[in-house]
């Protein structure tokens, strides 16, 4: 069965941006290439339960294990080593993606408290979207009481389009609360 969106996309949103943009060829058409999602975790170097708890959430809301990203180089200002764990990561693909794309969008982002919309000026000049999270208790998938110290995130979609107008579109054909 495949999710949800992705079939939005198969039949709704191709053909849309095939007469938008005027593309020649379907596999021209931009879509969703991956969708990361990354906390920083800098107090990780005091108390390192918050770490584990950051992997626990984020492997709820992703559906799959984080990868925990260690530092480069030692900071001595921040009390930094070389190597210690400062965060953790997951890249999403296909399946996993779309669905997760489909929550963002229906179930969590309506949660999120005086909300009127994320900016559209948060693209890169290639086509991706990049959207910082203050507090991770948007997600439904996070018990309220189980959570310890508000953490943000970073959640970064990549797309196949060239421009930021054809990654703007793509992301409005599928959801995306653009502020107006």
């Amino acid at each position: 069965m495949a999710a949800r969106l992705k079939q939005t996309y198969q039949k709704t949103v191709i053909p849309a941006l095939t007469k938008e943009f005027g593309y020649k060829n379907p596999m021209a058409v931009p879509k969703l290439e991956k969708i990361c999602l990354n906390i920083g975790l800098g107090e990780a170097t005091q108390n390192a339960k918050l770490m584990d708890s950051a992997v626990n959430e984020m492997a709820l809301i992703a559906g799959q294990r984080p990868v925990i990203t260690k530092a480069r180089k030692s900071i001595a200002a921040f009390k930094l080593r070389e190597g210690m764990s400062i965060g953790c990561t997951v890249t999403l693909r296909g399946e996993r993606m779309y669905e997760f794309f489909d929550r963002l969008v229906n179930v969590s982002l309506p949660r999120v408290r005086d909300f009127r919309g994320v900016s559209s000026k948060s693209f890169d000049g290639r086509g991706n979207y990049t959207l910082g999270i203050k507090d991770q208790l948007i997600f439904p998938e996070i018990d309220y009481n189980k959570v310890d110290k508000l953490k943000g995130m970073n959640i970064c979609i990549t797309t196949t389009a060239r421009t930021d107008a054809e990654g703007l579109a793509l992301l409005k054909h599928l959801g995306m609360p653009f502020r107006a």
